[in-house]
């Protein structure tokens, strides 16, 4: 499984849960009641992503690290 891809989790008021976004993988994301299930729940929605992409024929981004926003 390739983990390279950033990963930020954040608190939701409204969803009362963890949210973690991929940014480099478009519309993956996972949620959790703690941090680490969120975390864990990014882990595998990312193979999930990533394997659909490959079924479909799509290309994968290449892991960039830590992005920066302005």
């Amino acid at each position: 499984m390739d983990t390279r891809y950033e990963i930020i989790i954040f608190w939701s008021n409204e969803d009362q849960a963890y949210i973690a976004e991929v940014p480099e993988l478009p519309g993956c994301m996972a949620d959790g009641e703690t941090y680490q299930q969120a975390l864990s729940s990014a882990e595998q929605i990312i193979q999930e992503w990533i394997e659909t992409a490959q079924e479909l024929g799509h290309s994968i981004p290449e892991p960039k690290g830590r992005l920066a926003f302005a």
